[in-house]
């Protein structure tokens, strides 16, 4: 009778994984850079592609591709909010709206660093900045961000005056323009940004005296359509496969000593805000997907 039960249990195994060996690959199609520059997201595609990878014995095989046009992201997000659009995965700050037209995997994939925002400003202002002591004294400063990104939102229910324009790469010529007074970045973004513009816009500088700090997850997030459950249901397995393999926290580090190599943290005044965009189904308890940064400014300034 064991043996039976043995036999039909190798049998099933070797059924499913022929039927995983069969089965038509599944595309996961995501937007392309805006721009020639921006190189933002090469890192979340790469993880998904680790993910995918970790679970083809248990889902099939896959392919990880980007759309063969640019787009902005709320072309991108309406394409994936149809369920039939030319790309079917975004990887991208959450907020209410968007975890209500698309579905999230809740898992942020760059632990939180989003949420840690310095400063892009011009020479001028970064002079007027090292006198700068309180949060009140900030907000007297406007800020520039595009119009479908999170953070406007955040900041401006934090009380600053926020400059909306829809252009990414607009956004660099208004602020050498001085048509806001700074550029609020990620701290995994700014420097290859800065290095990016630093000659066609050689009056930007990164500000070297703040920091503000708000819970602010990148989440993949697919269709909410059958297809869609299915694939937020493999990447998610993938992802914690990652996590308890040690996989993700290898490149999560690997990935941070990339973008902050250049960027000093330590000594930085820190305003901390509250997300308002956040869901109750926020994994803020969770400490393992999240990184506050502490070591690196508390770290000793470098003579």
């Amino acid at each position: 009778m064991a043996r039976r039960i043995l036999l039909g249990l190798l049998l099933l195994c070797a059924s499913s994984w022929a039927l995983a060996q069969t089965s038509p690959a599944v595309r996961f199609t995501y937007p392309p850079p805006e721009t020639a520059n921006d190189q933002r997201h090469l890192y979340y595609w790469q993880v998904l592609e680790a993910a995918l990878a970790s679970n083809r014995d248990k889902y099939g095989d896959f392919a990880v591709e980007p759309y063969a046009t640019p787009m902005t992201f709320q072309r991108a997000a309406a394409e994936v909010e149809t369920g039939k659009g030319r790309v079917n995965i975004v990887a991208r700050a959450t907020n209410l709206d968007l975890e209500t037209r698309l579905r999230p995997i809740r898992l942020p994939l760059d632990k939180g660093l989003l949420g840690a925002r310095l400063f892009l400003v011009t020479q001028d202002t970064a002079a007027k900045l090292e006198k700068v002591r309180t949060l009140e004294e900030l907000q007297q400063y406007t800020i520039g961000q595009n119009s479908a990104w999170t953070d406007v939102k955040i900041l401006q229910n934090a009380g600053f005056k926020v400059v909306i324009a829809d252009d990414y790469e607009g956004l660099f010529q208004m602020l050498s323009a001085k048509r806001f007074d700074l550029f609020s970045r990620g701290a995994i973004e700014i420097d290859a940004e800065w290095k990016a513009h630093r000659d066609t816009l050689p009056n930007l500088v990164i500000d070297r005296s703040f920091m503000l700090y708000y819970p602010l997850p990148r989440y993949f997030f697919v269709p909410r359509t059958a297809e869609g459950e299915k694939m937020a249901e493999r990447i998610e397995d993938g992802l914690r496969r990652l996590q308890k393999s040690g996989e993700f926290e290898r490149r999560y580090q690997d990935y941070k000593r990339l973008v902050l190599k250049d960027v000093s943290l330590a000594g930085r005044r820190v305003f901390r805000l509250t997300n308002t965009q956040l869901s109750p189904e926020t994994p803020l308890s969770d400490k393992y997907w999240w990184d506050d940064l502490s070591a690196e400014l508390n770290a000793r300034s470098k003579p």
